[in-house]
């Protein structure tokens, strides 16, 4: 395959073509069954699936989400197709571990990861204004670590059993969703959990679900999509390039939502969303630092660990035990405001991201 070809998405253009197709996939996608204003949230469709296997007993978040299995193996096959599956890993993975932990948990205060910060704005929804601003201010605290020479190890190569690893989760989660679906009426499937009402209970056809994931994993992994990366390169290096795929991901969202009639712009009874701005602030504040230091959005995660990364998939595991973490012990969210253990997570989510921050820089 020719440079030229492999490197198509990678230009302005192409990023812009990416975000705009993710923000069409999204509005389609709740049109098609998928929750209002999540129709494409890596941190909320990870609480479902970790809802799905029984990590956490809400009865509410548990479906076992086709596009997050999507988008590691559309990544996967994307890295095949042109040699940039190549297996590494090793550095600080436990801590890796512990940050996918924390990033869920902050991203469940706010009820969303960057990508439905995204979608709700798109949505409508003015909530999403001060999980934005709490997103920019973690990713900035982030840029001074990184000023200071925060690291955590650089990545070695590994074998490709290593590599395989998440993709090879992803297929069989992927082989039990089709031998268990969900059976009208009933809240247990074989191994697998169904919520009967609350957004585990929307969800688009399998089909078009899995299509729509393994798309943009195939897309993002080409143009290297980052919601969080976009902000860092802005307030780092001013440089735009991913920042262009963000603002596409909004205004097409948007327009798609205004011409489908999904767009109601507001504050209050806005779907799966509190209106506590300073625990909206601070839930996206502290999920924006851990990913920052964790070199990724969650989408960003998922499509790394596609091409092999193995300290990414730990990440996307932490995230999942984050998920049950939040859930079991009351951190996350509901639409009636913050959970009973929530502003403790928050306060203690920040004393570890500090000190991991202060403990890996040079300077």
């Amino acid at each position: 395959m020719s440079q030229k070809l492999k490197n198509v998405f990678a230009t302005t253009g192409g990023i812009i073509a990416v975000g705009t197709i993710i923000g069409v996939a999204a509005a389609l996608l709740q049109q098609a069954g998928n929750p209002a204003n999540m129709a494409i949230c890596v941190a909320c469709f990870g609480r479902d699936i970790a809802g799905a296997i029984g990590l956490h007993r809400a009865a509410v978040v548990q479906y076992l989400r086709p596009e997050i299995l999507g988008f590691v193996l559309g990544s996967f096959g994307a890295a095949l197709m042109v040699k940039e599956f190549k297996p590494s890993g090793g550095s600080s993975p436990l801590i890796r571990f512990v940050l996918g932990i924390i990033a869920m948990i902050g991203a469940l205060v706010f009820l969303g990861c960057p990508w439905r910060v995204i979608l709700r704005l798109a949505g409508g929804d003015g909530n999403a204004l001060f999980g934005l601003a709490g997103l920019v201010t973690g990713v900035w605290i982030g840029t001074l670590f990184f000023k200071q020479g925060f690291t955590l190890g650089r990545s070695q190569p590994q074998s490709v059993s290593a590599g395989l690893m998440l993709p090879l989760i992803m297929v069989g989660l992927l082989v039990l969703r089709v031998l268990f679906p969900p059976i009208p009426g009933e809240a247990q499937s074989g191994v697998l959990w169904y919520s009967l009402q609350g957004p585990g209970s929307s969800f688009a056809p399998l089909g078009i679900s899995l299509a729509a994931g393994l798309g943009i994993g195939f897309l993002a992994q080409r143009s290297r999509f980052c919601t969080m990366g976009a902000i860092r390169d802005v307030l780092l290096f001013n440089q735009w390039y991913l920042m262009f795929g963000f603002l596409a991901l909004l205004v097409s969202a948007l327009g798609v939502n205004i011409i489908l009639g999904q767009f109601h712009p507001g504050f209050e009874a806005q779907p799966i969303a509190h209106t506590m701005w300073f625990w909206n602030f601070s839930g996206m504040l502290m999920a924006g630092l851990a990913f920052a230091l964790a070199g990724g959005c969650p989408g960003r995660q998922l499509f790394m660990s596609g091409e092999g990364n193995s300290a990414a998939g730990l990440f996307v595991l932490g995230s999942l035990v984050g998920a049950a973490l939040a859930h079991n012990f009351g951190l996350a969210s509901t639409a009636q405001g913050i959970g009973p253990h929530g502003m403790a997570a928050v306060i203690i989510g920040m004393i570890i991201l500090l000190g991991i921050g202060v403990t890996h820089c040079k300077k």
